[in-house]
């Protein structure tokens, strides 16, 4: 069977859309440069590509082309199957562009999948004849089933995780369990895509780099958290064997010529056997390569830092979100901040960067409070942050918690995209409060910044005024952090 799988363009003026491959589908600045890897369509054309299906997969918003490029790359593999991955806030990019599709290509059958929960009801598909099916949560084994229902004339119905009509109907045929073993699955097809243009690098790792995951899901709770609750509908996590983490890891930077990694994972360092493992069969197979993780501060310790550091970690990010602890209770992330502080600072000290999160608008959420979370942002002064407003993803429990206290202000989905607009309020706070405290910490945090680097400057200077022969100077010192490296190394 021919099936084409595609994240299609998505642009306005001066920005482009991210959408596959991301927990926070938004627009970003045209230079911005940051671009997801789309995992959950890498990984089902893999599993595809396996059962023999003649298979395209089109990355129209990485490569940066036109609607017509896409629409022109779907025709020429007259496809029997179309899986667009959609998101809520550019549903409808998507349905507009769906109705394109099947003009280009009538004969084909339409799949919807992704973070949109509204499609997972049956008016979705009564009010939208352009879309035959949808799938529900994560789709590598649900897109396997229905192409071979398709191809052998057998009836969708025994399809787990699907929507679909019958007989005037819409028939939802239950959800699918999650896929258990995720060993089971090949590694994602990245031979259909612009691997150069993906993005995300914190600590400024060298490019090309590749993304890649050791695990899924998350066993917290966070309320305003769509893949775990949208995706895998759990808190259940399931992990990699750390062998064949590395053989990827390895094959993609020996083979492929990647020069860094960037594991996009939920929560990287949860299970510390596992995590150790994997350090040591990175030293042991001696790929001596930069990478970085999603992170959680409070599973951290300094045990499973220096071995992290040891196989060439060099940038993090850790998810703080409030300064208040009963506010962080409140959201599900039971998250110690005491261990957060303690955390970020021995991780600085080790000489890891360190990128930090936080949100504004989550349930108890004060004037009082917005400004202690600017105050820990600021104390903690990691190496990046990001500000952002709570937004209250359809299907999460967020999302239910203000829709049933009154605090929804919008549901125009392109307005959720958490950097500019509030689509919520507080029981004290209103749209515009929420917005003019993101704006307050972005312009505190760039004047930090800058005092930060003139102090830096100065100390620099003084420094040069003092060293007689500037590139002996640079080489000792060099010289001197390169032993200190080997002797941590093996000790």
């Amino acid at each position: 069977m021919r099936v084409f799988l595609g994240n299609s363009p998505w642009r306005k003026d001066g920005f482009y859309g991210v959408r596959a491959g991301s927990r926070w589908p938004h627009f970003e600045k045209c230079d911005a440069g940051y671009m997801p890897f789309p995992f959950f369509l890498a990984y089902a054309a893999a599993v595809l590509e396996q059962e023999k299906h003649d298979v395209l997969m089109v990355d129209g918003i990485a490569e940066g082309i036109s609607e017509d490029d896409f629409l022109g790359r779907a025709k020429g593999l007259d496809p029997e199957v179309i899986v667009l991955e959609v998101s809520t806030i550019s549903i409808e990019v998507d349905l507009a562009f769906a109705k394109r599709m099947r003009a280009a290509c009538p004969s084909a059958k339409i799949v919807f999948c992704g973070v949109h929960t509204d499609m997972f009801s049956p008016e979705f598909l009564r009010n939208h004849d352009d879309i035959d099916y949808v799938m529900k949560g994560e789709y590598e084994y649900t897109l396997r089933d229905l192409t071979k229902a398709l191809s052998n004339d057998m009836p969708v119905a025994d399809v787990a995780g699907i929507l679909f009509r019958s007989d005037g109907d819409v028939v939802f045929t239950g959800d699918r369990p999650l896929i258990e073993n995720i060993d089971e699955l090949p590694w994602p097809a990245r031979h259909f895509l612009p691997m150069a243009k993906y993005c995300d690098t914190p600590g400024e790792i060298p490019r090309p780099s590749v993304q890649m995951w050791a695990s899924r899901g998350c066993p917290y709770g966070c309320v305003y958290c769509a893949w775990p609750q949208i995706m895998y509908g759990s808190k259940k996590y399931r992990t990699r064997d750390p062998i064949d983490v590395v053989d990827e890891m390895e094959h993609l930077i020996r083979e492929e010529g990647f020069r860094s990694v960037y594991f996009d994972d939920d929560t990287f360092n949860i299970g510390k056997p596992r995590i150790l493992k994997i350090c040591s069969e990175i030293r042991r197979r001696g790929l001596k390569v930069p990478w970085a993780i999603m992170a959680r501060a409070d599973t951290m310790d300094v045990e499973m830092l220096k071995a992290l550091s040891k196989a060439g970690l060099e940038a993090l990010k850790f998810g703080v979100e409030n300064a208040s602890q009963e506010i962080v209770d409140r959201s599900g992330k039971a998250l110690d901040l005491r261990k957060v502080k303690e955390m970020v600072r021995i991780t600085k000290n080790m000489g890891i960067w360190v990128h930090l999160t936080f949100m504004f608008g989550l349930s108890g959420e004060t004037k009082e409070t917005m400004d202690k979370t600017i105050d820990l942002a600021l104390e903690l002064s990691p190496d990046s942050l990001q500000f952002s407003i709570a937004t209250p993803w359809p299907g999460s429990k967020f999302f239910k918690q203000v829709e049933e206290q009154g605090f929804l202000l919008s549901k125009n989905f392109a307005e959720y995209d958490g950097y500019n607009v509030s689509v919520i309020r507080t029981e004290t706070l209103t749209k515009e409060d929420l917005e003019g405290a993101l704006r307050k910490a972005c312009r505190l945090w760039d004047e930090h910044v800058r005092t930060r680097r003139e102090k830096f400057s100065k100390f620099g200077n003084r420094l040069r005024r003092h060293i007689t022969h500037p590139a002996l100077f640079w080489k000792k010192l060099n010289r001197r952090i390169r032993k200190n490296r080997e002797r941590r190394e093996a000790s």
